[in-house]
């Protein structure tokens, strides 16, 4: 696919799977108009060339997850090899090269137990060559991100055909038993194959479970219901005209955190946004259509916000593992290394 804006189907498409990413195509064909057969057809094209995949993923707190956002300075040399070891584990999310391939950021998963092992975080990193730096800082509250889609993606459709596109037949949660409301370990299987894919149909899913589809569909609802796991949405960032990203690590007084992280919820510019532990206690994902869109942002948007006393901005040169499972030679990393040569 060319590095070219999306037609209304893809955006629309795109769009649709956020707002339900397990949504039958006849329905999304529905709301837009088109035919099952040209929504399908969309879909594999969008899968094979702008990585575009549905994941379900577990709400941290109802999973008993603790995250951290981990920084690595690496030499060059030593930074590709290790993006491509650490995206390959499967407490990883969000694997991303940045500030000129010197650095890598991850979220890392671990249990919020007290024996949460935070192996990743205190023992394996530190003892592999090449790595300059390492820090760690634990995520204590998202204000954007997870289940909020990035809005540069969700601009396609009306009100109307939003509403045709929300889940129509929702478990009323009063009734939900209690492990309904809660990620388990016996969900584990269920977890893993919808993080790889989060459109698995059911007769997949059993498999992968040995549930039967009856169990899995019912399992399934009360989960989403309850707001335990949710889908997002993976796709190549560029074709949205946004292929300048940024990580931007703020330093805020905590008396003005939340009015901070509050208004820069609202920023179109950002797709995520959340309080952390460390020196820098706040950090965002900027998407932007050039360097010069970043610029003006970062001097005019945040420049406004007095409470912003340190910024620094990391370039991301790629994203090498986003929410899901690790894809070895996803799209994404295929088009950001083509660029580079």
């Amino acid at each position: 696919m060319p590095d070219s804006v999306l037609d209304d189907v893809d955006r629309g498409l795109v769009h649709a799977l956020h707002i339900d990413g397990r949504a039958p195509f006849s329905r999304i064909a529905d709301a837009l108009g088109v035919s099952t057969q040209t929504v399908a057809r969309r879909y594999r094209r969008l899968r094979a060339d702008a990585g575009l995949r549905v994941v379900g993923l577990p709400e941290p707190h109802r999973a008993d997850r603790a995250q951290w956002l981990v920084r690595l300075t690496a030499s060059p040399r030593a930074a590709q090899d290790l993006a491509q070891a650490v995206a390959r584990r499967a407490d990883t999310s969000w694997v991303k090269l940045a500030s000129g391939g010197t650095e890598i950021v991850a979220v890392v998963d671990t249990s919020s137990g007290a024996d949460g092992g935070h192996s990743l975080v205190l023992d394996d990193i530190p003892r592999t060559s090449g790595i300059t730096a390492v820090s760690s800082h634990y995520l204590l509250y998202t204000y954007l991100g997870g289940p909020t889609a990035w809005r540069g993606r969700a601009t396609a459709l009306t009100d109307r055909q939003q509403r045709q596109l929300r889940p129509s037949e929702r478990a009323d949660a009063d009734r939900i038993p209690i492990d309904g409301r809660r990620v388990t370990a016996t969900d584990h299987d269920l977890l893993r194959a919808l993080e790889r894919d989060g459109r698995a149909g059911q007769a997949e899913l059993a498999a992968a479970t040995g549930w039967s589809p009856a169990t899995v569909a019912r399992r399934l609802a009360e989960l989403r219901a309850s707001g335990a796991i949710f889908f997002d949405v993976e796709v190549d960032d560029a074709l949205f005209g946004a292929p300048t990203r940024a990580l931007l690590w703020m330093a805020v007084p905590p008396a003005h955190l939340e009015y901070v992280a509050t208004a820069l919820a609202e920023h179109d510019e950002l797709a995520f946004v959340a309080a952390t532990t460390g020196p820098t206690n706040l950090v965002a994902q900027a998407l932007c259509p050039d360097p010069a869109a970043l610029h003006r942002y970062l001097t005019r948007r945040l420049g406004a916000l007095e409470a912003i006393h340190t910024l620094e901005t990391s370039p991301v040169l790629r994203t090498v593992k986003a929410a899901g499972s690790f894809l070895p030679g996803a799209v994404g990393s295929r088009r950001a290394d083509r660029g580079r040569r």
